[in-house]
Order: structure tokens, then C-alpha cells, then sequence
């Protein structure tokens, strides 16, 4: 069983670095007051890491073959809950939690948004989340000077961190690119009332990266551009700047002005 090969359909690269796993679990400030969403398994690397340090963790695993064997290796874990099925669909208790995970590439936006917008509009955000991504990915979405729709995504919720680089060699197979450890902290409710609309806007501003944001905006909200520079004006935001260039905190205001007047 120990020779299970890595399905590519599923994004699996199994993380065998010991360096790594205690970076991921120290971002994590993982105590035995915490309870442990663990996204894909895999093999346990993690999991034996966690299991050592939360009082409770849940592995949510997809791929069948594996749920077996997890249960083989950690019969005598009685913090352990192993649970078969999509992450994208489960649905965490309703207790405080963290999400703590090393994720296939291919999911990061849609488990970004389905542990943070969709679990806010559930009243059941995470306390953390820790993950090991793609290292593109995570630079994007921490990004201090450049904002993309995943990092506003990210950031209408928590504050995204950069914690470390991870080589391809700390994982079996090794990927072809680099990873990263992001950490996502003080996760809390948004200050607008509906950030479903205010990811919209900013997916619908943000269509044509390299036009300005004013013609980006007169198009995906039927207005003259006249009527939108004035718009911008009066709330002191450049309108000949591209979407990538604003910050949240205008991104909020504009959405607050729009939902108000058009």
C-alpha cells in the first residue's frame, strides 16, 4: 500500500520535506485547543504532524485509494477523523477551525472562495488557513504593489502572508515548478454587505488588464465614460490607473458609491 503512485488527474505531489511540514504547522500556530481541517492527505505526512500538535483534525481525501491506507497508519488516532470526499463541497463544523493543507495547484481559487466567501455567507469562516501552493499563485495573491481579482478576493477576508519558498524536492513526484507557504490571518467579516457583488465588480473592472479602469468600468456597467470619470473623481480615485492598481479600501468605496448612485 505504502507504493501508491501519485494520481496527475487529481494534482498530487506527495510532501516528504520534514523542514517543510514544521514551517507549515508553525505558521499554522497549531495548539490542542485547535480543531484541524486537513485538505488532501495524501499520504499522512502532514496529518502525523498535525495529529501531534491539534486537539482534534479532520482529512478530507478525494481519492479513494487512499482513505484506506490513512486508516492503516493511524489506527491508534483517536483526534484523527478521516473523511472521504471533495473538498469543494465539504462543509466544516460549526465550531472554530482552521484549514491547514498541502493542495493540488488546480484548486486554489475555487477553495479559496469556497472557505472564505462561501463559508462567510455559512456564518462559518476559519480562524486560519495555511497552505502550500503554487509559488506564482501565492506571490500573486500576496502581492503588496499589484492587486489581482484572487488577491482582493483573498484580502476582502484576511490578510495574506508570504512564508516560505518550497523547492520541487520536497515532494514526491516533484512538481515542475516551485511552491509556497501562504498564511491567510485575521479572517473575519468584510466591511461591505455583499462581497459576492464586490468580487463582480472587480472580475467584471479587471476583464481588460491592460485598459484603463474607466473604460474597463463604463463597459461592465453600461454607462457613458463621462459619467464614470465623474464618478471617480469625487471619490479622489485615478481614472486612468488599470483595476490591478487600486487598493481594497478604494475597491470598497467604489463598490459602497456604485451600489448607491447607478
Amino acid at each position: 500500500m505504502r507504493e501508491l503512485k501519485a494520481k496527475k488527474s487529481l494534482g498530487q505531489n506527495f510532501l516528504h520535506n520534514q523542514d517543510v511540514l514544521h514551517k507549515i504547522i508553525e505558521a499554522g500556530e497549531v495548539t490542542k485547543n485547535d480543531l484541524v481541517v486537513e485538505i488532501g492527505p495524501g499520504k499522512g505526512a502532514l496529518t502525523e504532524h498535525l495529529i501531534k500538535h491539534a486537539g482534534k483534525v479532520i482529512a478530507v481525501e478525494k481519492d479513494p485509494r487512499l482513505v484506506p491506507f490513512l486508516h492503516t497508519i493511524f489506527t491508534s488516532s483517536a483526534q484523527l477523523e478521516i473523511t472521504e470526499g471533495d473538498a469543494l463541497q465539504y462543509q466544516p463544523p460549526k465550531e472554530p477551525y482552521k484549514i491547514i493543507a498541502n493542495i493540488p495547484y488546480y484548486i486554489t481559487s475555487p477553495l479559496l472562495t469556497h472557505f472564505l466567501l462561501e463559508q462567510y455567507e455559512q456564518n462559518n469562516l476559519p480562524q486560519l488557513i495555511v497552505l502550500l501552493i503554487q509559488k506564482e499563485v501565492a506571490q500573486r495573491i500576496c502581492h503588496p504593489n499589484r492587486n489581482s481579482v484572487l488577491s482582493l478576493s483573498v484580502k476582502i477576508f484576511g490578510t495574506p502572508e508570504l512564508i516560505a519558498i518550497v523547492p520541487p524536492s520536497a515532494f514526491k513526484p516533484a512538481p515542475k515548478v516551485d511552491s509556497a507557504i501562504i498564511k491567510i490571518s485575521n479572517i473575519q467579516a468584510p466591511l461591505v454587505d455583499n462581497p459576492r457583488k464586490l468580487i463582480k465588480l472587480i472580475k467584471m473592472a479587471s476583464s481588460s488588464p491592460r485598459k484603463k479602469l474607466v473604460n474597463n468600468l463604463a463597459a461592465a456597467l453600461h454607462k457613458e465614460k463621462p459619467e464614470i470619470e465623474a464618478l471617480l473623481k469625487k471619490l479622489q480615485i485615478d481614472s486612468t490607473v488599470r483595476a490591478e492598481k487600486l487598493e481594497l479600501e478604494e475597491w470598497m468605496k467604489l463598490f459602497k458609491e456604485i451600489e448607491r448612485v447607478l
